[in-house]
């Protein structure tokens, strides 16, 4: 494996770099968004419970205490719940926002390495075959021994770098499908929570 990846010419140090740095976003990007899951059903029953028994404040004091960003969503709605409904409606959207964008922080540049990895592998297919007539002109013939050690280098450039792409990819579509998740989890949720906050105010 190793002598391959020599064989492969100057262009697989890059695509080595760009799969290094995709791995390692990667393990930051999973573990950011373990850390933003949490059990949505035992959290609206908190919240739920927090409400008929202690009020907003208590359930303010839930969202404070619990992680991710239903809870976010959830505390930045609470806090006005003193100024209607609709406040709430919109502090929630907008908080909704924020916690998407920090949801799908570093994707741009996960989407940017799968474009990337392959677009240097056929550059190093190019430099490579470039390298092969160059050896043919200089050598005045055309011999297999001659061109291919150029072709073995377009061939293993373009492999590594369609391989670093299809691992990224991977990661990549799997964050999307998390974050996906998630986004539903908070629309569902916040409709949860309004409908709760206006049975709660009925009640008054």
């Amino acid at each position: 494996m190793v002598k391959l990846f020599y064989d492969g010419g100057p262009f697989m140090y890059p695509i080595l770099f760009l799969l290094i740095l995709g791995i390692s976003m990667s393990i930051y990007k999973f573990w950011a968004l373990l850390w933003a899951s949490i059990n949505t059903k035992k959290f609206l029953k908190k919240i739920k419970a927090a409400l008929s028994e202690g009020g907003i404040d208590a359930a303010t004091e839930v969202c404070a205490n619990t992680r991710g960003p239903i809870a976010s969503i959830f505390h930045a709605g609470l806090l006005r719940t003193r100024r209607g409904l609709e406040h709430v409606e919109k502090a929630i959207v907008n908080a909704g926002t924020i916690e998407m964008a920090f949801l799908e922080r570093g994707l741009i540049w996960l989407s940017t390495i799968i474009s990337i990895a392959p677009l240097l592998g056929f550059t190093g297919t190019v430099a490579g075959m470039i390298k092969a007539f160059q050896s043919i002109a200089e050598a005045n013939e055309i011999s297999p021994s001659i061109v291919a050690g150029g072709i073995s280098e377009a061939l293993l450039t373009t492999l590594f770098g369609l391989i670093v792409a299809i691992i990224i990819q991977f990661f990549y579509n799997f964050f999307l499908s998390r974050i996906d998740h998630l986004v539903i989890d908070m629309e569902e949720s916040s409709s949860d929570l309004v409908d709760s906050l206006t049975e709660l105010e009925t009640v008054k």
